[in-house]
């Protein structure tokens, strides 16, 4: 996910007055004599049409939208619905297309609607979907707290939802103010885009499964289902449309298309067609489409704007861009993320503040009770052989040397801590980014380089480990001149921990995307590592109000 500027005017202006799906029921006395047909329908909160009836999280918005007019009709007039709700209506019907689902905001239903319901019941559908509608668009449907640390859904809204609706009342362009509510990011717009071309793939008739196989397939071999092959290559824009493949042999054009499918979907791209690799080409296009939708869901969780460009982490794909003033990708490379079973990185956004070259690495109690401690129990020379040295509370050192029975009873409760020395061999490598956050988790280097090689890369206890440290330095002081590569790269060889503090902290995002879709149009999708999508999925299913 990657942050382009906001557009000025009245996009900044939707972050003050679009309000949150809040659950608040206003009493019974807030709407007083309640006579207009339209008083006692929102009073009620459920409209029993709808196909969420219960509008309770709405209700207090809808109330202040209708109020300034004494609940008169907003959306029709004696020649029937008016231009305005009729574009809303024609906006809703499309919904798909921006990653929702038409049917919570009644897609199918608004067809002779306005003879079928009386005046104030069609009314009151058309308001509470076209709020339901702008919220989703805007913000989300779900509160992405419960799948981002620190990211309240509560605290990000402002609550004049009711005013930016009643503006469309007269809009003379009501799709383009609706278009001006979306996420401002051009990866946000590509997801879109590659949203429409996988509804219509799967829309078309799906080719039939291929066929698995005892062990993999060679390039060079033959193979049955070549051609078949081929057509689902063809089709998934891997295998151009004009390539020639022989109909009974893997090789050459195919074994290229082969080789591309695999990279964009997160797999070794040796050109075999092994299980792996079968199984993601006989994924069904809907699956994909899903995971598209998933990720439009979490492009609209993330902040409008950044006082920098930030740094972006994206787990699933096991990979860091850094943006630059024109918030294009300056700087990529490959990371290490937290292992999927017990030690998931978790997904949040803070603020880098420090480099710390030639770091120290206060090992966290967890690791040092369950890892290193049962090393010692084993072999009381392990901290000195591997460069630990055991520390009180106020990094006094204790010990660097053997540990005795009384000083492993006091590792072991936690009352003394160990360290690893600065140096090549210790864990951080020789530098840290701190963006302080209640994980303890940071950006890192290691001297376990061996790891980038590999294409699924959850091996760390959370932090994140990067593939090119030094250049991510460089980044992150470039507007510190005196911070050369060469004074960079001094640093990191030399003897004694130095932090540098930023002059300016530098937004760090750490998202969860499974479809990412790069600037030249091609479609990756990413391992579900974390079960965060089949989550999503679950608790969307709900429908209204998407609560866990």
């Amino acid at each position: 996910m990657l942050y382009t500027p906001r557009d000025a005017g009245s996009h900044m202006l939707l972050l003050l007055l679009i309000g949150a799906s809040l659950v608040v029921n206003p009493p019974e006395a807030a709407f007083g004599d309640c006579r207009p047909a339209l008083c006692g329908l929102v009073a009620s909160g459920n409209l029993p049409t709808l196909r969420w009836p219960d509008f309770l999280d709405y209700q207090t918005r809808v109330q202040r939208f209708y109020e300034p007019t004494n609940y008169a009709f907003a959306w029709s007039d004696k020649d029937g619905a008016t231009r305005q709700a009729t574009a809303i209506i024609e906006i809703l019907k499309d919904a798909d297309a921006k990653g929702l689902d038409s049917e919570d905001y009644d897609g199918s239903r608004w067809a002779g609607r306005l003879t079928a319901l009386d005046r104030a019941q069609f009314d009151l559908s058309l308001t509470v979907s076209v709020m339901r509608y702008i919220s989703d668009l805007h913000f989300g449907k779900v509160n992405p707290g419960l799948f981002q640390a620190g990211s309240d859904r509560d605290e990000m809204y402002r609550d004049d939802l009711a005013s930016f609706v009643r503006s469309l009342v007269t809009a003379t362009d009501v799709r383009r103010e609706l278009d001006g509510i979306e996420p401002p990011y051009a990866g946000y717009r590509r997801t879109q885009e590659a949203l429409r071309r996988y509804i219509a793939l799967a829309r078309e008739e799906q080719p039939a499964l291929l066929p698995l196989t005892k062990k993999p397939v060679d390039p060079g071999s033959s193979y049955a289902a070549a051609a078949q092959l081929a057509a689902v290559l063809r089709r998934l824009g891997d295998l151009p449309a004009d390539a020639a493949v022989a109909p009974n042999t893997y090789e050459g054009a195919l074994v290229d298309a082969v080789r591309h499918f695999q990279a964009r979907h997160g797999l070794e791209p040796d050109g075999r067609l092994g299980k792996a690799t079968l199984a993601q080409l006989n994924t069904p296009i809907g699956h994909r489409v899903r995971q598209l939708q998933l990720t439009l869901e979490r492009w609209r969780w993330v902040p409008y704007s950044f006082p920098r460009p930030p740094v972006v982490v994206n787990i699933p794909e096991f990979e860091l861009r850094a943006l630059n003033s024109s918030y294009e990708t300056e700087l990529e490379m490959k990371v290490v993320v937290g292992k999927a079973f017990h030690h998931q990185t978790p997904v949040f956004t803070a603020d880098m503040k420090y480099v710390i070259f030639r770091p120290y690495w206060n090992v966290p109690r967890s690791i040092q009770r369950a890892e290193l401690v049962p090393k010692l129990d084993r072999d009381r020379s392990y901290l000195a052989n591997n460069g630990y040295e055991v520390v009180t509370a106020q990094d006094a050192v204790v010990t660097n040397g053997l540990v005795d029975d009384a000083l492993l009873a006091q590792l072991r409760s936690g009352e003394l801590r160990i360290r690893q020395i600065p140096g090549p061999e210790n864990a951080l490598g020789l530098v840290k980014f701190l963006f302080p956050n209640e994980h303890d988790v940071y950006l890192h280097a290691t001297p376990a380089t061996a790891l980038f090689s590999k294409y699924r890369r959850d091996f760390s206890h959370g932090c994140i480990r990067v593939e090119k440290p030094e250049q991510l330095a460089a980044w992150v002081l470039r507007e510190k001149p005196e911070w050369t590569p060469e004074r960079i790269r001094d640093a990191m060889d030399g003897t004694k921990t130095l932090q540098v503090t930023l002059d300016t902290p530098i937004p760090v995002l750490i998202v969860y995307a499974t479809a990412v879709v790069l600037k030249s149009g091609e479609v990756r999708f990413l391992e579900d590592i974390y079960g965060q999508d089949v989550q999503l999925d679950r608790l969307l299913a709900k429908g209204y109000p998407y609560r866990p």
